[in-house]
């Protein structure tokens, strides 16, 4: 029976998915399959059994979409089994109620009472979940009393519960922004107790997240933060709160008075958070030019450090403070101007060299900087050319992955990981990437066409059980595409020798140039072909199709002893089409700050486009725009958040490089359409260039 009580909730839930069910009608008032099938999931809910019950609640409770009144009755049962005498049944009640409180807390708020008596129970994770539940579902007026319970429960219970409660109070703060100085304070007060590493970092990093999505927490998160670096054992977690007072704390009201707690770390601390301090510093004095004169009197003490890292920064800033404070002297307001009179704002001139030495970050990250100069090292004339090198001549080197989202995986009881926490943890160790132009510039003929802009990702020409396996990486030049064709033999008694790949296309964009055969492939092996197209940059890049034929010559061999036993003769094999897209000489690359870069191209070449897109769910139009525009999201936009698919419209925001090093920028609502028909789009695509501006916005098909 249980598991007949799954299988009519998989087929609910198709039910809704493949679009059967209009956006808007319960269950009760669906197709005849979803009044029948939730007929028998409620009818489950008065079964003898405690088993099929409690599975017919928690099937009820997942269904997508479903209405408030039809999800009472399970919330009802649940309720009954808070209160079992079996910790099991508590357990799983309050799992799945904790669970139906994320987007429906008006539902389990009936509960509370139930939930209030389970926080002194004996079983520390049924105690942990009816917390972070409580939480979900209480109101403004109930903060208070809950933070009173919560403050004698932390100190009983391990680290790791302690964390999840944590990030519910995150949430609840969120909820309701008016109570972060209660919520905040809560929270520091418990920076100050004992308890481990990854506790206190939960912590450091709930409120570095209510800092920015919060505003008005900002001062009070960053002295609380202050204190807590006065005592704090952890050189990871002071290091992050005094870059966070260098990056906030010259922008408050009152930035002097946190100059106390830096300097102290600077004093009293270890090499690495002393650094740390030193650069805070230098942040202040840059911003702010009213305090330059006593933070110079400071930092001048930090030119003897034992440390080379902390005494390189302090006489780097020292020096560039100094011809600062030379060329725009600050000059203190009148003491005797008028209260009314607005004071002149605290902030450094144009051209102040302070300001864009101190302040002013890359253009890019250090692991594209990285990344860049190794791809550059590896082009064939680049140490002996006598280009300078700058940003400017730097290869473009792609994102690999959109940044996910800080997104921790949390409450291991509870199965929520919905929270969005603002900080990034512990990463795992890159892998180094592989330049795969290497193939290119490995040959001579091909080098002398120049650096590659960019390499296209795999793709199949054939099915990977078929007797030759080939694969296609498209390697984009400015005037030329290299299209390596990677050749495997999977045919025992046979070596494959001068083996090319044919292409055919009717285009007048592109046009064959050369062919560099793969001599001869084993049984097993894999060997590179080239074929060379030249592109007219006078024609506009449009989609082309090239038939594909892989021509070559077929020795038999002896499996045994490897030795060949014919001649030579000819064979062709059909492949796939292979598809050159405008896409592919667009190259994956973000920027630091989206709005800005917005901003600064400007709407001079901006191209407008609206497009209904076929497809039935909003996640899946998303993907496919990043897809047709091979451009890099940007701001997290480039996933739909957990929940909230189809509910409203999602905007997205796309960068990359063009071919020939244009910057463009996009920004795309993507709306699923009421009567599930479709998705709309909706496209505005911008760079300095109004021919690819138009060739990007083109892409949608």
């Amino acid at each position: 029976l249980v598991l007949l009580v799954r299988y009519t909730a998989k087929l609910l839930t198709d039910e809704v998915a493949e679009g059967r069910m209009t956006s808007g009608t319960s269950f009760q008032n669906g197709s005849t399959f979803a009044r029948s099938g939730y007929a028998f999931l409620e009818a489950s809910l008065r079964h003898k059994s405690e088993m099929v019950v409690y599975e017919a609640a928690k099937a009820i409770c997942a269904l997508p979409n479903i209405e408030p009144q039809e999800l009472s009755p399970a919330v009802n049962v649940l309720q009954l089994f808070l209160s079992s005498p079996k910790p099991a049944v508590r357990f799983a009640a309050i799992k799945t109620v904790s669970q139906v409180a994320i987007g429906h807390p008006r539902m389990v708020s009936k509960c509370n009472e139930d939930l209030e008596a389970l926080i002194a129970d004996a079983n520390r994770s049924i105690a942990t979940l009816a917390i972070t539940t409580l939480l979900k579902t209480g109101s403004e007026n109930s903060i208070d009393r809950l933070l009173k319970q919560i403050s004698v429960f932390l100190s009983e219970i391990p680290d790791e519960y302690k964390i999840t409660i944590v990030r519910s109070l995150q949430r609840l703060c969120l909820t309701y922004p008016a109570k972060h100085r209660v919520l905040v304070g809560f929270l520091s007060n418990f920076l100050r107790e004992e308890g481990g590493f990854d506790f206190k970092r939960s912590i450091v990093n709930s409120i570095v997240s209510l800092i920015k999505q919060v505003p008005e927490t900002t001062e009070s998160s960053l002295l609380h933060l202050c204190e807590f670096i006065e005592d704090c054992e952890f050189t990871m977690l002071s290091t992050q709160i005094l870059h966070l007072l260098g990056e906030l704390g010259p922008g408050t009201p009152a930035p002097a008075r946190y100059i106390r707690f830096i300097y102290n770390r600077v004093i009293l601390e270890n090499s690495a958070v002393r650094a740390a301090a030193v650069a805070a510093l230098s942040k202040f004095a840059a911003r702010c030019p009213s305090l330059r004169t006593s933070i110079m009197t400071l930092l001048k003490r930090s030119l003897d450090d034992e440390d080379d890292e902390t005494r390189d920064r302090a006489s780097v800033a020292v020096s560039v403070l100094k011809g600062a404070m030379d060329e725009f002297p600050y000059v203190a307001p009148d003491e005797e101007a008028e209260p009314e009179e607005e004071p002149a704002p605290d902030v450094p001139q144009a051209g102040d060299p302070a300001a864009f030495v101190l302040l002013q970050g890359l253009p890019m990250s250090f692991d594209r900087l990285d990344r860049s100069i190794r791809a550059y090292v590896k082009a064939p004339t680049a140490m002996t050319s006598a280009e300078q090198l700058t940003f400017t001549s730097l290869p473009i080197v792609e994102e690999h992955e959109e940044p996910e989202s800080a997104v921790d995986e949390i409450d291991d009881v509870g199965g929520d990981a919905a929270l969005m926490a603002a900080v990034a943890g512990e990463k795992e160790e890159k892998k180094e990437v592989v330049d795969p132009a290497a193939a290119v510039y490995a040959i001579p003929e091909l080098a002398s066409l120049g650096r590659v802009f960019r390499s296209s990702a795999p793709t199949e020409l054939s099915e990977e059980e078929t007797e030759y396996v080939v694969r296609c990486i498209k390697h984009v030049m400015p005037e030329h595409i290299i299209l390596q064709f990677l050749i495997q033999n999977t045919v025992e008694d046979q070596r494959l020798v001068n083996c090319t790949v044919a292409i055919e296309g009717d285009s007048d964009c592109f046009e064959v140039a050369g062919e560099v055969a793969a001599e001869s492939i084993k049984y097993g092996e894999t060997v590179n072909a080239f074929t060379v197209v030249t592109r007219n940059p006078d024609v506009p890049l449009a989609p082309c199709n090239f038939e594909c034929i892989l021509r070559f010559g077929v020795i038999q061999v002896d499996p045994k002893s490897g030795e060949d036993e014919s001649d030579p003769f000819e064979e062709e094999y059909p492949l796939e089409e292979l598809e050159l897209a405008t896409s592919d000489f667009m190259a994956k690359v973000s920027v630091p700050d989206f709005r800005q870069g917005w901003e600064q191209v400007g709407n001079t070449n901006e191209v407008l486009e609206k497009f209904a897109l076929q497809f039935k769910k909003q996640d899946d139009a998303v993907a496919a725009v990043i897809d047709f525009l091979g451009m890099q999201p940007c701001d997290g936009t480039g996933h739909i958040k957990a929940g909230e698919g189809g509910k409203k419209p999602h905007m997205l925001h796309l960068s990359g490089v063009f071919v020939g090093g244009t910057q463009v920028l996009a920004r795309a609502q993507v709306a699923a359409q009421g009567d599930a028909s479709g998705v709309l789009l909706k496209i505005a695509v911008r760079s300095d260039d109004p021919t690819v501006s138009r060739m990007v916005a083109d892409c949608i098909r």
